[in-house]
């Protein structure tokens, strides 16, 4: 138990290293490169699958990834003995590489980026879409097909439920936000309202400061 803590904390506080996203995304867009020819689809997939079938349903496995205490060659037979059997050419070539360069710890956020890689040259980008309650598949199949007509790219949703939303939809694109949600609406009106009130105040003024016939 103190073993997998440990693990789980080192490998967390290399993930919040702001240097191991560099670091990750040089490792992402090497794995795509040789994954290409191979089909990067499949690719992803397999990747995906090692992450979440594999390594987060067996902290033990992981820990022996990580930890310091088995050295290049150690963790190089682990990864023939468990992953080769059954993992591609190309996954299990990966996973040495990352061995020998002790960046086996780094592998949830080499996923993470492998797949934003994946997206980009596929020409897709993520869409965030914010919505108070959990969308439905179905609202979420509407939502897609009505952003891809009005995109030049196939978006891929990355919905979340946000309850302080209240009421409509929040979406955003990189930097851009498309906000639609009745708070932004009723702060958007209280604006008006405001600035019409300040208006008719102002006028007021002006007819009071310059009165007919000066």
């Amino acid at each position: 138990m103190a073993d997998s803590e440990e693990t789980k904390s080192r490998v967390q506080s290399v993930l919040d290293d702001p240097r191991a996203l560099a670091v990750a995304r040089v490792y992402s867009s090497a794995f795509i490169d040789a994954a290409a020819s191979d089909g990067l689809e499949g690719a992803i997939e397999e990747f995906n699958s090692f992450i979440t079938d594999v390594v987060e349903k067996n902290p033990d496995f992981e820990s022996l990834l990580v930890t310091a205490t088995l050295n290049r060659d150690d963790k190089l037979r682990l990864i023939d003995r468990v992953v080769a059997p059954s993992g591609s050419v190309v996954f299990t070539d990966f996973l040495r590489v990352l061995a020998k360069h002790d960046r086996l710890d780094l592998l949830p956020l080499i996923c993470s980026e492998a797949q934003l890689e994946y997206e980009s040259r596929s020409g897709k980008r993520r869409v965030q879409v914010k919505s108070a309650m959990p969308l439905t598949e179905a609202t979420l199949q509407k939502i897609q097909q009505q952003l891809s007509k009005a995109l030049p790219f196939e978006p891929v949703l990355v919905s979340i439920a946000d309850p302080k939303i209240l009421g409509g939809l929040v979406i955003q694109i990189g930097d851009t936000v498309y906000d639609s949600s009745l708070r932004t609406r009723l702060t958007q009106l209280r604006t008006k309202l405001r600035d019409r009130s300040l208006n008719e105040i102002q006028s007021g003024r002006d007819r009071f400061s310059h009165p007919e016939g000066d």
